[in-house]
């Protein structure tokens, strides 16, 4: 069941012409099964098509998001991809990168000693490859379904890793993963974030980065205000995204915390939810 954020006054007033879309993937646009439903597709082409363009704001890599976008078209609508929590920006249209930070590799010797040092794998992405040390573990078989992207193995990961990296990603179970988060906060102060965009995910991307400061170099970029951005998020690194936008809308799947960031709670991702906060403040305002 939909509901508004309870304070009702602040969504009224947010209400008005929204000239760009910010669309979170998993747990938002995308389904359990890893699909998009044929009704949400339809709602965003449409509206689309009456000049609102789409920015797709994930925490995959460029390479992992790409699809999703070309589905919905964005490029054929001057549409927009950011990618790694808001460490990289493309004119999906042009495939021009506007923007892009990368990790410290300083801090990569340090990611690893902590992965190994407490039972747990590491890895990154390079290409159109996940590149890890095991390819068998299953958060890991999980992120490659995801993307799809083939897991290349490699026998030491700091002396065969690519740089520049955008993120790396620490993969274990969920308890002491979360132990593992608090316990990197200290020592990676002004030189990376550490974040869990699921349980068994602790990502690590620049210091700085998140979708609420990448969606600022976009709007900043192409002229546009962040009143005039609608945002849709189902994870805790989405509540900046929904916080800066001028509405925030969380799915009806997310965390209560999540919720409490929003002006707006919509529908589930497994109940076009999406497609239903659009016709209710875009088609029908």
């Amino acid at each position: 069941m939909y509901y508004l954020c309870p304070c009702i006054a602040k969504m009224t007033t947010k209400m008005g012409t929204y000239k760009l879309i910010a669309l979170d993937l998993d747990g938002t646009l995308v389904r359990k099964d890893q699909t998009i439903s044929p009704h949400t597709q339809e709602v965003l082409l449409r509206v689309q098509e009456q000049g609102v363009k789409v920015v797709i704001a994930s925490g995959r890599p460029t390479y992992g998001t790409a699809p999703v976008a070309d589905l919905l078209h964005v490029g054929d609508y001057g549409g927009y991809l950011l990618s790694f929590n808001g460490g990289a920006i493309f004119d999906w249209a042009t495939q021009e990168q506007l923007y892009s930070k990368m990790l410290d590799s300083g801090v990569l010797p340090y990611l690893y000693e902590c992965a190994k040092r407490h039972g747990f794998h590491i890895m990154t992405y390079v290409g159109s490859n996940i590149v890890a040390e095991v390819a068998d573990n299953p958060y890991i078989q999980f992120t490659s379904m995801r993307n799809k992207m083939p897991v290349r193995t490699v026998p030491d990961f700091l002396a065969e890793v690519t740089y520049p990296l955008s993120k790396c990603m620490i993969v274990g179970d969920p308890e002491p993963l979360h132990e593992l988060e608090l316990a990197m906060q200290e020592p990676l102060r002004g030189k990376a974030e550490a974040y869990r965009s699921e349980p068994f995910f602790l990502e690590i991307v620049p210091s700085g980065i998140d979708k609420a400061e990448g969606l600022k170099v976009l709007l900043d970029k192409i002229g546009m205000k962040s009143e005039e951005l609608m945002a849709f998020g189902d994870g805790y690194n989405d509540i900046p995204m929904l916080q800066f936008a001028g509405m925030g809308v969380a799915m009806g799947n997310a965390a209560d915390e999540v919720k409490k960031a929003a002006d707006f709670v919509t529908l589930s991702n497994e109940a076009d939810g999406v497609a239903y906060a659009i016709e209710t403040m875009i088609f029908n305002a």
